[in-house]
């Protein structure tokens, strides 16, 4: 039984990840001359940018979370260096699938800097959401709960 559950905390998790990384990439590449935070936008603009960046942010980012979801479930890790780190890297290899290769020459073509410095910290802040939901018990329902204290003797 707590097997289900944690696989509903995992999913939670993953999913408020991927909004706020989705949040951070939207916002980072759509917006970048905005140095000062106004409240001032349309609402039903930023609604449907959201809405694309989640999307977006959840379905390329599906399977480095579950490979990191699935090793840190496997080896109980719960720190949270561990998380950002590996969202960095999930961010990064989102961004690089959407790069040309350039096999001859193994490189890549294209590399906007800005594009993989929001990418990248999209993912170790999506990495440090999914901690601060998920991660924190990461491999806790294997163990069993503590015996009970013995009971005191009778008395004679």
């Amino acid at each position: 039984m707590a097997v289900i559950g944690r696989l509903f905390a995992i999913f939670f998790g993953f999913l408020a990840a991927c909004f706020v990384a989705g949040a951070v990439v939207i916002y980072a590449i759509f917006f970048p001359e905005m140095s000062d935070v106004s409240l001032d936008f349309d609402q039903g603009a930023i609604n449907l940018i959201l809405g694309f960046g989640f999307i977006l942010v959840s379905g390329f980012a599906l399977m480095p979370a579950l490979i990191m979801a699935l090793v840190t479930e496997a080896f109980s890790i719960r720190h949270i260096l561990a998380y950002a780190v590996a969202g960095g890297l999930a961010g990064l290899c989102c961004y690089l699938a959407f790069i040309p290769f350039d096999t001859v020459n193994m490189t890549f073509n294209g590399i906007i800097r800005r594009h993989l410095e929001a990418m990248v910290g999209a993912g170790i802040l999506g990495g440090v959401i999914y901690w601060m939901s998920a991660g924190r018990n990461a491999g806790a329902w294997r163990t069993s709960p503590p015996a009970p204290p013995p009971l005191p003797p009778l008395p004679r």
